[in-house]
């Protein structure tokens, strides 16, 4: 599982390093060759929730099955791609095997483990993609560098073919018992529409502005789709895309709502770290990818670490501590950045590696397992469409207020000065989340009792020595 995980979230960054030498050998510019990435990420954002639904109706090993047999085969064609029109479309469709893969990669691990070792379902999960993310701008130079972009999409086959065959001998697991299996058609397509809209017009918002009337109808059919999404679930019953029950889990509703202002910070980081290394440090692209490291290596291991800490302690002193360095992570960045050094920002990403990788995995595991057993891979489906939505909420806001910034900036400290307060509002959007984290998920935050000492000649009970 965690194989197949590796190579989903290899592909979310390895491609980034790579754009360049697509836009020279493809002869294109770089707004057409970037929509390779942008590509993927959208149809995977979008479908995910639809895959988490087939997975739970179908059956999660046979969605597995079907979704990397996708993801191959469109990453060897996007290798073999002759042209950009070519490359993106073959994106488009990994992207839709890789909407199939996550979700029911998340309930065929949390079903192979019992309940009181949940934690450790999330910690393998979660610490893949973490590694993933952080081997993805390494071996994307490396493979750019040393043979061609075109095997960062042929090493998906070996490593996807090799996830099947171990996933179809060792993991047998019992189909839940579902009576109902119509498909949604109309709550997929207006959610679909919904989120494309919402998703393009963050993505475009760098380029248009907030007052561009593309921008503002794009967020307006945003807010009418999911409105209409909500009228016909609440129509459709027990056969909706995201049926009643989901909705109504408070501590499913509550990690939702956390996971998607963390992850504005976490995306944020992602994108203007190695841009502050390229354009102040002076870093290589891929020298800027290797100096992610203190954030993206402490945020795997952490992640494995976390399933053992969770099954030990519980979710909620990873939670809170989690959560609060992800707050404390941005601000030391948002201190330090204007020593103009690497080592002044080193502490802030070690403290958010840290955060993110105690925050992600305990929250995606709470988030999963609140839900009944048969509802797993949707869970965790709609946990990480949140992800992705706050990644790029958080991308289009941090860019706003870094560009409304750097603007104002007199002299060379334009990039200084938008990156100290896009950070600043960074870590005043996890605010926001370490709050939920505290007091609304699993309840609230109990400290430990300490008791008053007792006045003198009386016991603790007022009843005497």
């Amino acid at each position: 599982m965690s194989l197949s995980v590796l190579v989903i979230a290899n592909d979310f960054s390895a491609v980034n390093v790579a754009i360049p030498q697509i836009e020279t050998d493809f002869k294109t510019d770089v707004t057409t060759a970037q929509w390779v990435v942008n590509a993927y990420a959208l149809t995977f954002g979008v479908l995910i929730v639809t895959g988490g639904r087939i997975a739970d109706l179908f059956g999660r090993r046979r969605a597995f099955f079907v979704g990397t047999a996708i993801f191959a085969t469109f990453s060897a064609l996007g290798g073999a791609a002759q042209t950009e029109a070519w490359l993106i479309t073959t994106r488009v469709l990994m992207g839709i095997g890789g909407a199939l893969m996550w979700p029911a990669i998340l309930g065929m691990t949390y079903a192979a483990l019992p309940e009181d070792r949940a934690g450790l379902a999330g910690g393998f999960i979660l610490g893949a993609a973490g590694i993933g993310n952080a081997a993805g701008p390494l071996i994307g130079g490396a493979l750019t560098d040393l043979l061609s972009w075109r095997w960062i999409f042929f090493l998906n086959v070996p490593v996807s073919a090799f996830a099947v065959f171990v996933t179809w001998r060792e993991i047998h697991q019992p189909r839940a018992d579902v009576e109902d299996t119509r498909i949604d058609y109309p709550g997929i397509a207006t959610v679909s529409i919904g989120l494309v809209s919402l998703l393009l017009a963050f993505d475009q918002v760098i380029d248009w502005g907030w007052d561009d009337p593309r921008i503002i109808a794009l967020l307006v059919l945003f807010v009418v789709m999911i409105a209409s999404f909500a009228w016909l679930e609440r129509r459709a019953g027990e056969h909706a895309l995201i049926p009643a029950d989901v909705i109504r889990n408070h501590d499913f509703t509550y990690t939702c709502v956390a996971i998607l202002l963390m992850s504005a910070v976490f995306f944020a980081s992602m994108l203007y770290l190695p841009q502050l290394m390229i354009n102040v440090l002076g870093y290589s692209p891929i020298g800027a990818g290797a100096g992610m490291l203190p954030m993206m290596a402490t945020f795997a291991a952490v992640s494995f670490v976390a399933g053992n800490l969770y099954n030990r302690y519980g979710a909620k002193p990873l939670l809170v501590v989690g959560s609060f360095c992800i707050v404390v992570g941005p601000a030391l960045v948002a201190l330090l950045v204007d020593r103009q050094t690497f080592g002044a920002i080193v502490p802030g990403m070690a403290i958010l590696g840290l955060g993110i990788g105690l925050f992600y995995p305990t929250a995606t595991t709470v988030g999963v397992t609140a839900s009944e057993e048969s509802r797993r891979s949707l869970a965790g489906a709609i946990i990480y469409m949140f992800q992705i939505a706050g990644g790029s909420l958080g991308l289009g806001l941090t860019t706003t207020v870094f560009i409304g910034a750097s603007d104002r900036a007199t002299g060379g400290a334009g990039f200084i000065d938008g990156i100290q307060t896009a950070f600043a509002v960074d870590a005043a959007i996890a605010v926001g989340g370490f709050l939920i984290a505290a007091f609304l998920i699993g309840g609230r935050l109990h400290l430990p009792h300490v008791p008053r000492p007792a006045l003198a000649g009386h016991s603790p009970r007022g009843h005497g020595p």
